[in-house]
């Protein structure tokens, strides 16, 4: 399966097809084409699932500029960043990914999150939207949107 195919059956409503096309999406995402790159980006993720943020950041900032053309590193430097509460960071990083990969459903979410974070609630309301755009099947995306757009109405 391509990324265009992927991405064509995250729209479809076949949920177990969508799911299959979610995880397929990832695992491109996640390869760089370089052995190197690939495990430098898993020991950063190891490196944030064992909550040192700081060590994870450093390991994906020393990525990112080894390899700037990869979605997916900037991606999980804006997850760190996030998880460290720099939400204007991760956001920087999140327009990052999306500037190499505009339909990664993943980035569009996230940076949704950080607009939630620091009450931006139209801003974030429009990021959900783009992520269901591309894959309408995200249930957590869609209640984020309602929560962001019910706090759009409470300060309007």
């Amino acid at each position: 399966m391509t990324e265009a195919e992927a991405l064509a059956t995250l729209r479809g409503d076949d949920r177990a097809r969508a799911a299959r096309a979610e995880a397929a999406l990832w695992a491109m995402w996640c390869r760089s084409g370089r052995p190197d790159l690939d495990r430098q980006l898993a020991e950063a993720i190891a490196v944030m699932e064992g909550r040192d943020f700081a060590g994870a950041e450093h390991r994906l900032t020393r990525l990112v500029e080894s390899a700037p053309d990869w979605a997916e590193a900037w991606n999980k430097r804006a997850t760190v960043r996030y998880l460290a509460r720099d939400f204007a960071g991760a956001i920087a990083d999140c327009e990052e990914t999306l500037a190499r990969k505009p339909h990664h459903f993943g980035a569009l979410s996230g940076q949704g999150l950080c607009h939630m974070a620091l009450e931006q609630y139209g801003p974030a309301a429009a990021m959900f939207r783009r992520a269901l755009a591309v894959h309408p099947h995200l249930a957590a995306v869609r209640q984020n949107l309602r929560a962001a757009l019910a706090e759009v109405v409470r300060f309007n």
